[in-house]
């Protein structure tokens, strides 16, 4: 069985569980709630059925979200998470809203309300101990298999425990003649659900708009980066996230004279760092030989080998010995190109060299410029 499966079956086992007691609670909360005449105690059942609705989102998105990329999907499909994210946090809202405006519409009237009897306080007590068992629990999962939705559903749990603590309050406030105060539990429970469902609304819309991490977090990517040896500096750092996903693109300065092996395996090296220490998830490294961050890359306007070649010809044919070219190091820095090149033959006298050296150096585009001969 693979990790996926394993993760998959334990998210599914403990939303299950959930599932279970929140069922029962809920039943339980609205019935006693209305055989006791609490109206907070029934809105708190509500809120306790609402969760199986996120129960379902999480059993679902459990199976779709751990499959493998594949074609259609080279990321994965940890975004059916954050849609699902997405979903319970308006769904939450649009309850919170329901039983806010119901309680505050009996809070107004000028109907008495009912005095809750003592069921109800064994229901609140027990939907207390039960959730917040059930928080620890999904928590525990959420952080082992690193879900996010989990997690959402785990803090869910928690608002329903507070949500009860509240509507204990309001309950014993209403016993011992303050009658409003049930009422007013009603509305606070509304107010937190709603909070809940907001917070996770918008901790999905950040994610599904690519909203980068934390400063702090970039900090500490970039001194991990810092440390890599060959590294000479780090820029253009952009990052997102894809559920428990960090997925990075960033530029690595390293030393222009370092062969292209050597700078692919600078990269190799430093995308291991991250995915081992930090637990990034997927790395895009591009190697640059200097900052070019804060200005404008003119790269693009330097000439290639094959023209490059071609103008070392036609310097060479200028000269009295006819040379051949045997190896060409190209090297683009900052606005110029450096050249090493590789003569075959025997080295002629300084004014020879010096002219073949000036005629290439006598381009707009040349930098250094360093002849090396070898015996033929």
């Amino acid at each position: 069985m693979s990790e996926a499966e394993r993760n998959a079956k334990a998210i599914q086992k403990v939303t299950l569980t959930g599932a279970v007691l929140d069922l029962f609670l809920g039943i339980a909360k609205i019935v006693v709630g209305w055989l006791s005449q609490s109206h907070a105690l029934i809105a708190d059942g509500i809120h306790s059925l609402s969760d199986l609705l996120t129960d379902a989102l999480v059993l679902i998105v459990a199976h779709y979200g751990a499959q493998a990329p594949d074609k259609s999907h080279p990321y994965g499909h940890a975004r059916f998470e954050t849609l699902a994210t997405l979903l319970l946090g308006s769904t939450l809202i649009a309850v919170a809203g329901a039983i806010a405006w119901d309680s505050l519409e009996r809070l107004i009237s000028s109907t008495p309300a009912p005095i809750p009897e003592w069921p109800a306080l064994i229901v609140a007590i027990l939907s207390i101990m039960g959730k917040e068992w059930i928080f620890h629990y999904t928590m525990r999962v959420a952080r082992k298999v690193q879900s996010e939705l989990l997690k959402a559903n785990a803090w869910h749990s928690r608002s329903d425990a507070l949500s009860s603590i509240v509507v204990l309050i309001g309950l014993l406030g209403s016993m011992a003649g303050w009658h409003w105060l049930d009422q007013i539990a009603a509305v606070i429970v509304g107010v937190m659900v709603g909070y809940i469902g907001w917070k996770l609304m918008t901790d999905s819309i950040r994610e599904l708009i690519d909203t980068a991490l934390p400063e702090q977090q970039l900090a500490e990517i970039r001194s991990e980066l810092l440390r890599t040896e060959g590294v000479i500096d780090v820029h253009d750092i952009r990052s997102r996230t894809m559920g428990a996903r960090i997925l990075l693109d960033l530029h690595l300065q390293v030393s222009p004279r370092v062969s292209v092996s050597e700078g692919h395996y600078i990269g190799v090296r430093a995308e291991y760092i991250l995915k081992s220490a930090l637990n990034i998830s997927d790395v895009v490294v591009h190697i640059d030989t200097h900052d070019d961050s804060s200005s404008e890359d003119i790269l693009p306007g330097l000439p290639g080998r094959a023209e490059i070649l071609h103008q070392i010809e036609d310097c060479w044919q200028k000269t009295p010995i006819n040379y051949q070219t045997d190896r060409v190091q190209i090297h683009y820095l900052n606005d110029s190109v450096h050249l090493d090149i590789m003569i075959a033959g025997i080295p002629p006298d300084e004014d020879t060299v010096r002219q073949m050296t000036q005629c290439i150096q006598s381009q707009p585009w040349a930098g250094q410029v360093r002849l090396w001969f070898t015996p033929l």
